[in-house]
């Protein structure tokens, strides 16, 4: 229900933005910085150097010495393609109705697979990454994928098996990371150049960054994500399976196999993520002595990003951004702390989302009971 052309201009821009989840998304990340602005003065520091922290990341340019370099913006990008690529496998799960908080075990199952592919499959270049990135992404999906059998065949919830599976996930790939010829309590031997994603072109573009080929299996994740999502008959019957099981299964879909596939394709992406990082961001596998974090910032990022494709990259961004921008408000005498109070707030805001629903309800009410027009 909207209000009509004759209600109140208040009545009108209240109801274009309540209805909208974008705007509500924009309003609450302005919202954020203002406050993380706020604590910033109360803590007697400039706010201008959290700022131009900022601007430095997303455009390169140093403000307070007037210098331009590009490898602050590849660095933010390498930061942010694993946020993306977790905060899909979050959104796509969320989009069937599921709860994936298992991205962080799916993650580390693909990076864990593509390391073994790196060290261990034949050397031959242009083909040796590739099937480094395919181990990582069937890795994930089958982590994602017995998730979702369970869920579907047993009824066990998405959310004790994610978090089961996400120190399975790490405590396994700790002790088969180690028996590798050759690896020390915390690195594996150098990885060879043929299975490495390095892309000379966007490392020359970007003054020597450690921008790699993954950007390009982020952009094409998020293209997949919204053509599977919204243009195809998997992605209908996944909506439909996640509205409503029953009405997904008497209108003649599998609901087990639904289920099952969207949990699967939802650990792709993390699984992917894991490549990513492993073969673009180092050069030798990694003994894990804590869990990365990504695919938990990933459900913050998703659920930033509404769920959606360009949403959850958009997120996916922001919080890279804010990531990277750490160290530099450091460097500015600003607490670095202060971006991750930023991240947080967002994601409280955010999810006051229900709130403003209910708001929408009560002004329909309200305008009802005064006997407004309403289409």
């Amino acid at each position: 229900m909207r209000a009509s052309r004759d209600a109140p201009l208040q009545d009108r821009i209240l109801d274009t933005f309540t209805s909208s989840d974008g705007l509500v998304s924009v309003a609450v990340v302005l919202l954020g910085f203002l406050m993380g602005t706020l604590l910033v003065a109360l803590v007697g520091r400039n706010p201008a150097g959290m700022y131009s922290a900022i601007v430095q990341v997303v455009s390169g340019w140093d403000l307070r010495r007037g210098i331009w370099n590009a490898r602050y913006i590849g660095e933010w990008l390498v930061m942010s393609i694993p946020l993306v690529l977790c905060g899909l496998s979050v959104a796509f799960a969320g989009r069937t109705g599921l709860f994936n908080i298992g991205a962080e075990g799916q993650y580390v199952v693909g990076l864990t697979a593509a390391q073994f592919v790196a060290l261990f499959a034949p050397h031959t270049a242009g083909l040796h990454w590739v099937l480094a990135i395919l181990a990582a992404v069937a890795a994930g999906a089958l982590w994602g994928g017995i998730v979702g059998a369970l869920k579907a065949r047993y009824s066990v919830s998405e959310v004790v098996a994610t978090i089961m599976m996400n120190y399975i996930a790490y405590f396994s790939s700790r002790v088969l990371t180690q028996l590798i010829p050759g690896a020390n309590t915390y690195r594996t031997p150098t990885f060879p150049d043929t299975a490495r994603l390095d892309s000379p072109f966007l490392q020359a573009l970007t003054n020597g960054s450690r921008l790699n080929y993954g950007l390009w299996l982020a952009v094409a994740s998020v293209l997949f994500f919204w053509v599977v999502i919204g243009k195809t008959r998997l992605g209908f019957s996944l909506r439909a399976t996640g509205l409503n099981k029953d009405a997904a299964r008497y209108g003649g879909i599998n609901v087990t196999a639904s289920v099952t596939t969207a949990m699967a394709i939802s650990g792709a992406f993390a699984g992917l993520a894991g490549a990513v990082v492993s073969l673009g961001s180092f050069s030798y596998g990694r003994v894990l002595g804590g869990l990365d974090g990504y695919g938990f910032d990933g459900i913050a990022v998703a659920l930033v990003g509404n769920s959606t494709a360009l949403g959850t990259a958009l997120a996916g961004l922001l919080f890279g951004m804010l990531k990277s921008a750490q160290p530099l408000m450091q460097s500015r005498q600003i607490p670095k702390e202060i971006a991750s109070i930023i991240m947080g707030l967002v994601v409280v805001f955010i999810s006051l989302r229900a709130g403003v629903r209910m708001l929408v309800e009560w002004r329909m009410k309200e305008l009802a009971r005064k006997g407004r027009t309403i289409e």
